[in-house]
């Protein structure tokens, strides 16, 4: 039966309305920010995740409730490499006054950040007879900064190229440091013939920015998703030298924990439970951690049967060593390409009148996974629930997946014949006749007719993660409520494989479910409830028929400042917001040349506060392309 566009837009109009408030936890300011560094305290971002804990929290609260709408531009940078269909995912890093960022094209630039004048530029592509193989279409989320601290000592940046190579830039000439690898770059692909051959042909890189940790630099990686693919192995590195200190396998062997699950050497040739997303870390403990993807092949397991450890996973290490310290695995037996697309944020919250150190890791699957950050126990517990058996050949989907207590999910758990689209009747009877071919049920497997996923490939969560508020226990993520559909067919060489990342969308190019397509949500860590969740971003024409505010589909995350507010940028209408942190309330928003599909930063310059965002627009949700820096200040 048809359902009424009248009824549509009551249920939107309500899940807007959903941004309840829940009492404002009483908590104190955790350590970190009791502790920070000197650089944080006096208004630098240093860190892509402002903090190596990742909670991209700022004390600073120049710009704050009261003024923001007052927000102008202040200076743009052009990069001059935009390319159509390329992005800029980069999350800006500011010290004592100079921002250092990456373009298109992975050119890492040295700005003025009170005016945007440029100090020094770096091309790590000046030999044109080198074949330049690059991972994950050769996006940069920015790079990692190192000082000896010593007064005119060495500042390095380092700098992860997709092609599988790490570079350390004097950070006030923008030169490679001589003594670091071969003239200032390691070869990343150099050392691991031994064990995975020769990796030459393959596609393998770091993606997201590296992280630095008193003298060592680590890296997680990208690579194939499918046999045969380069290792996912997360390395570290002696920031002076390059020299490897040492490696973990993603994929276990030997008599390593968890090779159980990759018997007669079924780890070799096979990528994947690789640190895409980035690394976090305690730096008070020195524990490393970061979330893994899954192994391949996406979509058809029946050549890795079992759990497949370490993949879907968040891992703790110890940061000098490697050493696993413990793992928690979010996904068993991964069939829907449902990576942990960041790394854990290392959080303190108060868990039954306790003060408890943990680890927040938001899931592709629309999760939180709120635990210990000693043990990697659920602090408000985990059930194993029942899943659907897979109906393709050989292939042997788990039987349960592992869903938190609390909180519950932020993004939409399944598509029911309720939840079709319905902007029109016409729109409705179109998505109709194609969802009723496919298999619905929550959490089913691919097949050969095509299975529904949602949250779809794009999260839920995505790479962007969470920031937190350490003042209140606030965590706040933006997700995805987008369809896909999962369609298998034979292949010679893997047996199956996917027809490919299709989304489940109208003639008119709108998701097939109802809105909100993305939404913005503030969770209390301190009980596990909801604090206030809104749509984030609208589609403009549908806005001018009166249809409410509907999201979009987003990428980029979000940063909390003390001025009460969260920035995010992220979503397809191009562009930039500011919440109330405390309600969801949005307070200002100003429109973008291309979208901002990266993470701002915010820092302070001469007694002024700036906020920057990268609007690079195109990637993966198609927009027009840019190539800009813009930053904003108060007049």
């Amino acid at each position: 039966m048809h359902i009424s566009i009248v009824k549509a837009l009551k249920e939107a109009i309500s899940f807007a309305a959903a941004a309840f408030i829940v009492g404002v936890g009483c908590t104190s300011a955790r350590h970190s920010v009791q502790s920070q560094s000197k650089e944080i305290s006096s208004g630098d971002w240093p860190n892509v995740f402002l903090d190596k804990e990742g909670t991209r929290y700022s004390p600073l609260d120049q710009i704050n409730r009261k003024n923001v709408s007052q927000l102008k531009v202040a200076w743009v940078y052009h990069t001059h490499d935009m390319a159509p269909g390329r992005t800029i995912e980069c999350t800006p890093l500011v010290i004592d006054g100079v921002m250092y960022i990456t373009t298109v094209n992975t050119h890492c630039v040295a700005l003025d950040a009170a005016t945007g004048r440029e100090l020094w530029a770096y091309d790590p592509y000046t030999d044109n007879d080198r074949h330049w193989l690059k991972a994950s279409g050769g996006v940069n989320r920015g790079v990692a900064y190192w000082s000896d601290h010593v007064q005119g000592g060495n500042r390095r940046i380092l700098l992860g190229l997709t092609d599988g190579r790490l570079v350390s830039l004097d950070a006030r000439t923008g030169k490679p440091d001589p003594l670091f690898g071969d003239d200032g770059v390691v070869d990343l692909r150099k050392g691991l013939e031994a064990e995975y051959g020769d990796l030459n042909g393959r596609s393998y890189g770091p993606t997201s920015a590296p992280l630095v940790f008193e003298n060592l630099v680590y890296l997680g990686f990208s690579n194939e998703e499918a046999n045969p693919s380069a290792p996912g192995d997360t390395r570290a590195f002696d920031v002076r030298t390059g020299k490897e200190v040492w490696r973990f396998h993603a994929l276990p062997r030997g008599k390593e924990f968890g090779a159980q699950d990759w018997p007669h050497d079924n780890w070799k040739q096979r990528g994947g439970a690789n640190a895409w997303g980035g690394l976090t870390l305690d730096s008070d403990k020195g524990i490393l951690f970061f979330g893994t993807g899954s192994a391949t092949s996406d979509f058809y397991g029946a050549d890795r049967p079992g759990n497949n450890l370490f993949s879907n996973c968040v891992m703790a290490l110890d940061a000098r060593t490697g050493k696993r310290l413990w793992h928690f695995q979010t996904v068993h037996h991964d069939l829907w390409d449902h990576d942990n697309p960041c790394p854990p944020v290392v959080v303190k919250v108060k868990h039954d009148g306790v003060w408890t150190d943990a680890v927040a890791q938001c899931t592709k699957i629309g999760y939180c996974f709120l635990l210990n950050e000693m043990t990697g126990k659920p602090l408000f517990g985990v059930k194993e629930i029942p899943v659907p058996a897979s109906d393709m050949p050989d292939e042997q989907a788990s039987p349960t997946q592992p869903i938190p207590l609390k909180p519950p999910a932020f993004s939409r758990q399944e598509m029911t014949q309720d939840d079709l689209a319905d902007l029109s009747p016409e729109q409705h009877e179109e998505i109709m006749k194609r969802w009723e071919g496919y298999r619905q049920e929550p959490l089913a497997p691919p097949s050969l007719r095509g299975s529904i996923s949602i949250p779809g490939f794009h999260g839920g969560a995505t790479w962007a993660g969470a920031s937190f508020d350490p003042t209140t226990g606030y965590l706040y993520v933006n997700s995805n409520n987008v369809p896909n559909v999962i369609t298998m067919r034979k292949d010679r060489a893997l047996g199956y494989q996917s027809t490919g990342y299709i989304q489940l969308r109208d003639s008119k190019n709108y998701p097939a479910v109802k809105p909100p397509w993305g939404v913005l949500t503030a969770i209390n860590l301190n009980t596990g409830d909801f604090v206030w969740q809104v749509p984030l971003g609208e589609y403009p024409e549908l806005a001018a028929r009166g249809i409410p505010r509907t999201g979009t589909e987003n990428f980029g995350g979000t940063i909390v400042t003390a001025g009460g507010l969260v920035f995010i940028a992220a979503t397809t209408d191009e562009r930039i917001h500011a919440f109330d942190k405390s309600t969801g309330q949005m307070l200002w928003e100003a429109q973008l040349h291309a979208g901002g599909y990266a993470t701002p930063c915010t820092y302070l310059v001469h007694g002024k506060q700036y906020v920057t965002i990268a609007a690079g627009g195109g990637g993966k949700l198609r927009t027009r392309s840019g190539d800009e820096f813009v930053t904003f200040s108060l007049p």
